[in-house]
């Protein structure tokens, strides 16, 4: 019964990852008009599946033990998930693209705290200025692609019809390169903390988070899209194509890494690039401020919400 109700927590991270991290993966092609958001999300659900499976397991290594140098009993594991979750789905509730990852690494450092465990600072610092290093790396790949693309339109362009069928078809298959990564990275944030325990093959558990992801995005998924493909700055076919592979390329190389990022911070970055390609202006600063402030508050509250609400637990 302990098992269920915790593989259910980790399920509901993943519900929530997929509620608010598939407009990531689809935001830009759907915020352009390139495709549905019905049939956009089908493929970010079949592609988030397989990117879990085949690549979770190093970020959910990462989240299992790599943080917190203790095994976590149930209870433990239990509140970081249910503290985690909560704040993603507030902010999805919000349209607000925030970080599942962020949040998952401060449910686990506030409960690695409230048990009195030794915590990797310096892995976790690591982490930390990932998140920092990530979309600005993300921006600059970006805009130096959507400049060289650019240039390259100018020259050698052609039929712009024909052009904009290309780049039409390469960008659904960024979005499911996104969604692969998305599943790569993330699947293993919503399972880590239950890998801890031993007692489920990880391949079963990445199926869980995957399948988590999933359906997060089919039900949910829709209200962040709408801030990630016309909030931040108006993007045609060509800039929704260059913000995913760009975002796309920088989770992958973290995913291989075993470093949890956060992908709204990556395709958030990626948008921010493209965007200041037509300069400054025709980015929303109220927008980017307010997804700043959830970036700030999301690890903060679920570090502080998790550390006191164990500390609850045991004293009753």
């Amino acid at each position: 019964m302990i098992l269920f109700f915790l593989l259910g927590a980790g399920a509901y991270v993943g519900w929530n990852i997929g509620a608010n991290d598939s407009a990531n993966c689809i935001g830009t092609t759907v915020g352009c008009g390139l495709i549905s958001f019905k049939k956009a999300v089908v493929l970010v659900a079949i592609f988030a599946i397989v990117g879990g499976m085949l690549q979770g397991e190093q970020v959910m290594k990462t989240i299992g033990k790599g943080i917190v140098n203790a095994d976590l009993n149930y209870t433990a594991i239990m509140v970081a998930l249910i503290c985690s979750g909560f704040f993603v789905t507030l902010a999805t509730f919000f349209r607000i693209p925030t970080s599942t990852s962020q949040a998952i690494v401060g449910g686990v450092v506030g409960i690695g705290l409230a048990v009195g465990a030794q915590v990797n600072y310096s892995k976790f610092l690591t982490i930390a200025g990932s998140w920092v290093v990530c979309p600005v790396l993300v921006l600059t790949l970006a805009f130096l692609l959507s400049k060289l693309l650019n240039t390259g339109l100018q020259k050698y362009g052609g039929n712009p019809m024909r052009v904009r069928s290309v780049l039409g078809w390469l960008a659904i298959l960024s979005s499911c390169y996104l969604a692969y990564t998305m599943g790569a990275n993330n699947a293993g944030n919503a399972v880590g903390p239950i890998a801890n325990l031993g007692i489920v093959h990880p391949k079963i558990l990445l199926a869980i988070g995957g399948t988590s992801i999933a359906l997060g995005a089919i039900t949910y998924g829709k209200k962040v899209a709408d801030t990630v493909g016309k909030g931040i700055t108006p993007l045609d076919v060509q800039g929704a194509f260059v913000a995913q592979v760009a975002s796309a390329g920088g989770l992958h190389l973290f995913s291989l890494l075993g470093i949890p990022v956060s992908t709204s911070s990556a395709i958030v970055g990626a948008v921010i690039g493209v965007g200041l390609v037509k300069g400054a202006d025709a980015i929303s600063k109220k927008t980017i401020l307010t997804i700043l402030i959830g970036w700030v508050l999301t690890p903060c509250l679920a570090a502080g919400s998790s550390f006191l609400l164990y500390r609850l637990i045991e004293a009753f």
